[in-house]
């Protein structure tokens, strides 16, 4: 497999009301500002008790494909997408919204997902170069959503740390392995004004 390089950040700072807003009584949310300045998470923040609510985030992912989340509320308390979105064009509530919504962003976002080989060698030699000041974590996970026989929707995909602590909460340039193969991987940045390049390199093809 020849290298594969992916980039997440540098993100604009956070701003919990720069997409949109919901009134009381509300089964949508009014979006003011649907294009991020980069592919990163949503943020939901309800004043009062969402918990029994559903979201459903209609948008783009990075590559400009369509995508959509369905998340859950809470009590007011922010929650956020696992999935990135470039741009947001809808947001809808399963019930009308109790009290005022807010939804804009937070400091949170992950490169585009790096897909593996199953049928080539498992060893991976991976390397993070951090730009600037920031801080991430190289994630994998062995779900697919692409499975003939247990898909799963890619925001429900669970997302395992490294278990090479060098490159979890890292904030300099570090160089990591797997000696396995991950359906997928990717890095997360949670913090920081910067941008973290990562390559990841599979070897060889199967020898046989």
């Amino acid at each position: 497999m020849r290298p594969i390089t992916v980039q997440v950040g540098p993100l604009a700072a956070a701003n919990a009301s720069g997409i949109g807003f919901a009134a009381t009584n509300a089964t949508s949310i009014t979006i003011s500002n649907g294009t991020l300045d980069t592919p990163r998470r949503v943020l939901i923040t309800p004043v009062g008790d969402e918990s029994a609510n559903v979201f459903t985030i209609v948008g783009t992912n990075a590559s400009g494909m369509p995508q959509t989340e369905v998340l859950n509320g809470a009590n007011a308390t922010s929650v956020y997408t696992n999935l990135d979105f470039a741009t947001v064009t809808s947001i809808s509530l399963k019930n009308a919204a109790k009290n005022s919504i807010t939804i804009g962003t937070n400091n949170i976002a992950s490169s585009p997902w790096v897909r593996f080989d199953e049928y080539a060698l498992s060893q991976t030699a991976i390397q993070c170069t951090i730009s600037g000041t920031a801080t991430y974590t190289v994630q994998q996970t062995l779900q697919d959503t692409n499975s003939a026989t247990n898909p799963v929707q890619p925001y429900s995909v669970t997302w395992i740390n490294s278990s090479d602590s060098a490159v979890v909460n890292a904030t300099s340039t570090v160089q990591s392995s797997y000696q396995y193969s991950p359906a997928f991987a990717k890095v997360t940045l949670t913090s920081g004004t910067g941008s973290v390049t990562a390559t990841f390199t599979q070897f060889g093809v199967a020898p046989y």
